[in-house]
């Protein structure tokens, strides 16, 4: 493993406001920095009532004026919801204000519900056109200015990721001698089919000279086995009210999730499974064995919270774990 990074999705706990989880969100990256992670996402995700990121550009800006070295990037932004050309001046402005720190990783799903995918798209295209998007939003970056040209965004050449959680993004990021991240941190079940997909069918490019493969692991970490599981309930309760249909802020921990109908926990459990959590030590040992398993070049964790202190410190904790965990060059 060559680096670890974080997700955040901005979350919005019960009883705050967006305002207060976007200070957070900042705080959070400013530690993640001081922690050693190589990158910072965030996500683009709509009509989510305890989510802060849908104006992802605009958050991760903000981020990287408020941190100095890390690179800050989009894990991901949700392209069908958007033209090409408009991300590409989104993140050539953000590349020119920002140089060398920014990443744009691209996801094939609309991040929300059809009828708010309607509301962000004004029409809906039948057909698939995400590999073609992709090569369009390429180019725009590229150093070859075409009739059309974004500004700021030509020759930047801000590196581009495809995401996934199904096999079609493994296929597509191979061809393209692209960089891939799995979205195993809520869809694990064809983790290992897409990364074997992926190494097995890259294609070297002009981006990428040999495959970069990127899991996405869930983690909470706190003193005890016990006081991670009661952290990571909110996280449990907010996906199960989410697969229910009744999405809201982040809830807060409990020790009682009974009002879960079981065959809905189990999904939720099932969903989130690719994951460590406990004590500094178990967490070790599960990290240590998922990377063992799945030989990743990156890892990227992410952890939603009620409480930030408690989030800061399972970042910490995490740090402190993985940055043993990296191979030696790597980490000079």
């Amino acid at each position: 493993m060559q680096h670890y990074s974080y997700l955040d999705l901005a979350p919005i706990p019960e009883g705050q406001t967006p305002a207060q989880a976007l200070q957070s969100t900042v705080a959070l990256a400013q530690a993640a920095e001081k922690a050693g992670f190589h990158r910072y996402w965030l996500a683009e995700h709509h009509n989510m009532p305890g989510i802060a990121s849908a104006a992802t550009a605009v958050l991760i800006g903000h981020v990287a004026g408020q941190t100095k070295t890390m690179r800050i990037g989009a894990g991901g932004i949700m392209l069908p919801n958007h033209s090409p050309l408009v991300v590409a001046e989104q993140f050539g402005t953000l590349a020119t204000l920002y140089p060398g720190r920014i990443d744009l990783g691209l996801g094939r799903a609309p991040g929300t519900d059809m009828q708010t995918a309607r509301a962000l798209r004004r029409h809906m295209a039948q057909e698939d056109t995400f590999p073609q998007d992709v090569l369009e939003l390429i180019g725009y970056l590229g150093d070859t200015p075409g009739a059309v040209q974004a500004i700021p965004g030509t020759g930047t050449n801000v590196p581009v990721w495809i995401l996934g959680s199904s096999t079609f993004g493994a296929q597509l990021a191979a061809y393209l001698g692209l960089p891939y991240a799995f979205a195993s941190h809520f869809a694990p079940t064809h983790l290992e089919e897409a990364l074997d997909i992926y190494r097995r069918s890259f294609r070297p490019s002009a981006h990428l000279a040999k495959p970069h493969a990127m899991m996405a692991v869930g983690v909470s970490a706190a003193a005890t086995d016990e006081e991670a599981t009661y952290l990571r309930s909110s996280q449990l309760l907010a996906f199960a009210r989410l697969r229910s249909g009744r999405p809201g802020q982040l809830p807060r921990p409990t020790h009682d999730l009974s009002e879960v109908p079981a065959p809905i926990l189990a999904q939720a459990r099932y969903a989130l499974s690719c994951s460590a959590v406990g004590s500094p030590e178990t967490v070790r040992r599960q990290l240590t064995e998922l990377i063992a398993r799945h030989q990743p070049d990156e890892v990227m964790i992410t952890g939603m919270m009620h409480d930030h202190a408690a989030r800061v410190r399972s970042l910490e904790i995490a740090a402190s774990i993985l940055s043993d965990l990296t191979t030696p060059a790597a980490a000079a």
